[in-house]
């Protein structure tokens, strides 16, 4: 990695005074955070460790100097050096957190971004500014506040405590009429000094940066020599508020009141909340002491009527509760078990790091996240008034079992299948073509917002169970999640589905696999014997955006076999360290009585062949994965 200069460094961004002149050393201190139960670590090459306040003092440099003073803000140019390794990922840069925390990690980036926005896009204009609580955000909040200043923009729009989910982002930048937006989040990867932090830009639709403008930012990280930065004190982002320096504004909101706002336009709460007070039900949200934890009570419990023990692990914290705020069956073990449990709740649901995925679960059953789309889809018109006229399109994510594309031929619904990554679906929503979405990882969402939506997505179940039940009355057996997806079964077919992921693999090995099976899919002929299985086509997904036209390329290696079955093969974008391998398999099952079969048992050939194509074991070591959904 280069080395930067010995000039003002990101710790220096955060300064609360820069030189004032009543000092008599040009050293600068950052207010503490000692009323936070926080840890921290020292980093080498810098003049400051984190201790449990987490505060900073460092040594201006001389090397810096005043651009302009807009209307009483000093503006101070910093140099800098390129940093290698800002490469942004379909979800924005994600690194672990000492990374970050390095001299002008953080701040290259952001002023990197402003480099390549054009200056209409913020100069006097709106962003939005929110995280998910993880460490390092409190610290990154004052960065970007202080940069955002530098680069003329006029308002910054701050959740309180510099919380936002990720869905919450969208809304506000939605709402508002914001320019864009930053969301400071690595998703579902862990969090704490040792973990992962990550932040990304979304723009005025509320939708992630589209990859044009990834692209110049990180040409611009290859390229950087200042740091414009605004001489101003941190702002206390606990309490709400509008704080002004000059002609430049920071106005904290309220985390919560926007994208509740939104839920009730979207969604029939008293019909919810018919059911959440039900005697004969019960509801169980584990929200991972993530953001969503910010959420659930004001929404679920304050507004819908359910009992506050029904929430679990609901207070955010930094490193979430040394837990892996990913939903699924491994990491929501607690949920997992509690539904499965002789005397469970009849609905559960979790929510991860930002808040954009989304488990369901109903008694003793499992609602793959394929399935949960198709059957959001097939329900909406009758159970949600925001689709009251029907959606206007369904889309879904390559890898994403087939269950979607069933449901939009069944109702005349126009499809798309398109690259793992939710910024593909925003072009399509902008155009009026798309309605409903959904990916195979845990994401569900739909128009009301330009990402997935993890709350939207546990109110859109509630919702089609409420329907199913609004004329039972007290003792009579009450239709049950599992009940809901076996009738879409019945109706549909079962598209059998499981998700083989190998974290952290060595690059190297993981990468030549991908190379190995892309040289197999382009000398694969059709007709071709995999064992049982006959070969219909062999590719690496490629998709042209119907709206704009742009192409994306190498986006997973596909065999797809002439019965429908599919087995596909991509490395993951969304990791902090090493890569990830993640096989998907597929098996369209007609045949009602066997729609009880356990997944792991009806794709077991189907398994072993991916495994056997791919060289897995020989190319990563690997016997096991780490996670299978």
């Amino acid at each position: 990695m280069a080395s930067c200069c010995n000039s003002l460094s990101l710790e220096g961004l955060l300064s609360s005074a820069f030189r004032s002149s009543k000092r008599s050393s040009n050293a600068i201190s950052i207010p503490s955070f000692s009323h936070l139960n926080t840890h921290g670590f020292p980093l080498k090459n810098n003049s400051f460790s984190v201790p449990h306040s987490r505060s900073f003092t460092i040594k201006a440099s001389s090397s810096s100097t005043t651009i302009v003073e807009p209307e009483g803000i000093k503006i101070t140019s910093v140099p800098t050096k390129p940093i290698e390794g800002q490469k942004t990922g379909t979800s924005g840069l994600r690194k672990k957190v000492k990374v970050f925390m390095q001299e002008n990690y953080l701040s290259n980036w952001i002023q990197s971004l402003f480099n390549s926005l054009p200056p209409e896009d913020y100069k006097n204009g709106v962003l939005v500014l929110g995280g998910d609580g993880r460490y390092f955000n409190r610290e990154a909040s004052q960065i970007i506040i202080k940069i955002a200043a530098g680069n003329g923009v006029g308002k910054i729009l701050v959740g309180r405590d510099g919380i936002l989910s990720t869905p919450a982002v969208s809304a506000v930048i939605r709402k508002r009429k914001a320019n864009g937006g930053f969301i400071m989040s690595a998703s579902h990867n862990p969090g704490g000094p040792e973990y992962d932090w990550g932040i990304k830009f979304n723009y005025n639709s509320g939708q992630p940066a589209p990859e044009s403008i990834t692209d110049k930012i990180y040409g611009n990280t290859l390229s950087i020599s200042e740091i414009k930065v605004a001489e101003i004190p941190d702002v206390d982002l606990s309490r709400t508020g509008v704080t002004k320096y000059g002609n430049f504004t920071v106005e904290v909101i309220d985390s919560v009141s926007d994208y509740l706002e939104l839920m009730e336009s979207v969604f029939d709460f008293q019909l919810i909340k018919n059911l959440l007070t039900r005697p004969d039900f019960r509801f169980a949200f584990d929200a991972m002491h993530a953001v969503t934890g910010a959420y659930a009570k004001p929404i679920f419990v304050d507004k819908l009527g359910a009992c506050l023990d029904s929430i679990s692990n609901g207070v955010p914290l930094e490193d979430f509760g040394h837990g892996h705020p990913d939903p699924n069956l491994t990491y929501a073990k607690d949920l997992v078990n509690t539904m499965y449990s002789e005397n469970g709740p009849d609905f559960g649901a979790a929510s991860d790091g930002d808040g954009d995925r989304n488990m369901i679960l109903g008694k003793k059953f499992f609602v793959t996240p394929s399935d949960s789309v198709a059957i959001i889809a097939a329900n909406a018109q009758e159970a949600i008034p925001y689709f009251q006229g029907g959606p206007k399109g369904l889309a879904r994510s390559m890898p994403t079992s087939g269950a979607l594309d069933r449901v939009a031929e069944k109702l005349g619904l126009t499809f798309f299948e398109v690259p793992t990554g939710w910024k593909f679906f925003g072009n399509l929503m902008d155009a009026g073509k798309l309605s409903i979405c959904g990916e195979e990882s845990f994401g569900t969402g739909s128009d009301h917002i330009r990402e997935k939506d993890g709350i939207w997505a546990v109110l859109a179940w509630l919702s089609i169970i409420a329907y199913r039940n609004k004329d039972k009355k007290p003792g009579e057996k009450l239709v049950s999640v599992s009940d809901v997806v076996k009738q879409h079964w019945a109706t549909y077919g079962r598209n059998f589905f499981s998700r083989y992921d190998y974290e952290e693999c060595a690059s190297e090995g993981a990468n030549k696999m991908v190379e190995y099976l892309r040289d197999l899919a382009s000398k694969s002929k059709a007709g071709e014997k995999y064992g049982n299985y006959v070969l219909q086509f062999a590719d690496d997904f490629s998709y042209t955006d119907p709206v704009d036209g742009s192409v994306a390329s190498k986006q997973g290696v596909r065999f797809v076999f002439t019965d429908g079955s599919r087995i596909i093969f991509r490395l993951s974008g969304t990791g902090s360290a090493g890569a990830t391998v993640r096989v998907y398999i597929e098996q369209f099952e007609p045949d009602a009585s066997k729609h009880d079969l356990d997944a792991q048992v009806a794709l077991k050939p189907l398994i072993d062949l991916a495994l056997s194509v791919s060289k897995l074991k020989d190319f990563t070591g690997r016997e096991k994965p780490t996670v299978i959904t």
